[in-house]
């Protein structure tokens, strides 16, 4: 297991996980320079539980249903890796909603508020 580096610890980058690309492309016109947002469909394709740890938060759409299950992703994250990063989810019905936030999945929005909440998260991580 590769050690993580202070500069790995230090960039400031979050993970998107949808297959929207109009979502998408809308929330990398928000992102700063000194910010990173990787997109992915698999917690797998970001490494190990401690290289998933060096990310500030991670945006879920919970209107996938051919990529992944959202549910599964915040599952694994809370109860296999036990790690606790901000999950912020957007999308959904209710009954899904509920779900999130039975596996702890920390706020909610709909596909519109997402954007306009995004610059909010990267001040609140900006540390």
């Amino acid at each position: 297991m590769a050690e993580p580096t202070i500069a790995g610890r230090l960039a400031r980058r979050f993970v998107l996980m949808t297959t929207d690309e109009a979502v998408r492309a809308a929330l990398a016109a928000e992102v700063p320079p000194d910010w990173e947002m990787v997109s992915v469909t698999s917690l797998d394709d970001l490494g190990a539980w401690n290289e998933i740890l060096l990310y500030r938060f991670l945006i879920i759409d919970l209107d996938e249903t051919e990529a992944f299950d959202p549910i599964d992703v915040v599952r694994m994250l809370r109860m296999e890796y036990l790690l606790q990063i901000a999950v912020f989810c957007f999308g959904g019905d209710r009954d899904i909603q509920d779900e999130m936030r039975m596996s702890r999945a920390d706020r909610f929005y709909t596909r519109d508020q997402i954007v306009t909440v995004l610059p909010q998260f990267l001040a609140q991580y900006a540390w």
